[in-house]
């Protein structure tokens, strides 16, 4: 399994969202983008992370930043959890979860003691000319955007 690094391309993609639109990474160029990677919406872990990004938005936004979520969840499974949690951002679909391989966030992974094949929860800062500048790979849904911030620089 191949994980980015900093300074590696982004993959590029186009994925449907949870409106029905399409979101493609190049039409994000010019920005910074946060694209997280999480294993399934509605789900405790997903939903506090999620829940993270929605409540520090507009001051990610504030410096520059876009916040994108992908999971291999279907759009209307997006759509409800978008609707239940209020959640202000684009979510993308990667049914066949080729975007995710991509990005390293597929794979093996060890859950509760066990090795199975799933989403990492991994998060990747891509910079405005589509390159990754932070690769970070099996982060805690709890917390995780406290420690991003901290990363990235930006006041709690």
């Amino acid at each position: 399994m191949t994980r980015l690094t900093a300074g590696d391309p982004a993959p590029d993609f186009t994925l449907p969202t949870d409106t029905g639109d399409s979101l493609s990474l190049k039409d994000l160029r010019g920005r910074r983008v946060i694209l997280y990677a999480y294993p399934a919406a509605m789900t405790p872990g997903c939903t506090k992370q999620a829940c993270d990004f929605r409540d520090s938005l507009a001051s990610l936004q504030a410096a520059g930043y876009e916040v994108v979520g992908i999971s291999p969840d279907a759009p209307a499974k997006l759509a409800k959890f978008r609707e239940h949690d209020a959640i202000t951002f684009p979510l993308v679909s990667d049914a066949d979860r080729a975007v995710l391989t991509a990005y390293g966030a597929y794979g093996e992974k060890q859950m509760y003691g066990k090795t199975v094949t799933g989403v990492i929860r991994s998060t990747f800062v891509i910079d405005p000319d589509g390159a990754v500048e932070h690769a970070f790979y099996n982060v805690k849904a709890t917390g995780h955007v406290a420690k991003l911030r901290k990363d990235l620089g930006l006041e709690n």
